[in-house]
């Protein structure tokens, strides 16, 4: 886990990998959990039997945007921010999904910090390249250029 004591700090950090998190486990529980939220119930994500006979491999797959929701969770196990009061999501420059996550699959998340820069109110806004990958794979699940804003 790396520490940086102040949001200001990040801007030192510019251009350095920040590490890889843990892997966790996309079963189809967390899949179906997802479509519930989403209403997003697409056969490739929720019917495992006709995955069964339809789909390469045989599995159901996780939704892209359910690969991309687990970034703050792995992200929160490479990094954080001792001392600031708040930190908020600003969206995405870029977002590819360039693979399937078969059910069942372990997932896990590489950060790299492309930029930090000042924005009122003392906040910094950082830019991340995430690569999520999939165990066993060499071509990730995603990559996403996202956006957060941290304060003081």
């Amino acid at each position: 886990m790396r520490v940086i004591q102040y949001p200001k700090d990040l801007k030192n950090h510019i251009g350095e990998e920040f590490g890889v998190s843990e892997w966790v486990t996309v079963d189809q529980g967390m899949i179906d959990k997802f479509a519930e939220a989403t209403g997003d119930h697409q056969w490739i994500h929720v019917d495992v039997e006709r995955c069964k006979k339809e789909m390469p491999g045989g599995k159901t797959i996780a939704h892209g945007f359910l690969t991309l929701s687990l970034v703050p969770r792995l992200g929160a196990k490479i990094w954080k921010i001792e001392h600031r009061s708040k930190g908020i999501n600003y969206g995405l420059n870029k977002l590819r999904f360039t693979a399937p996550v078969p059910a069942g699959s372990r997932v896990r998340l590489k950060q790299k910090l492309l930029a930090a820069d000042e924005v009122k109110d003392g906040g910094i806004r950082t830019t991340w390249e995430n690569v999520v990958e999939i165990e066993g794979q060499s071509q990730p699940a995603l990559i996403a250029e996202g956006l957060g804003v941290v304060y003081p």
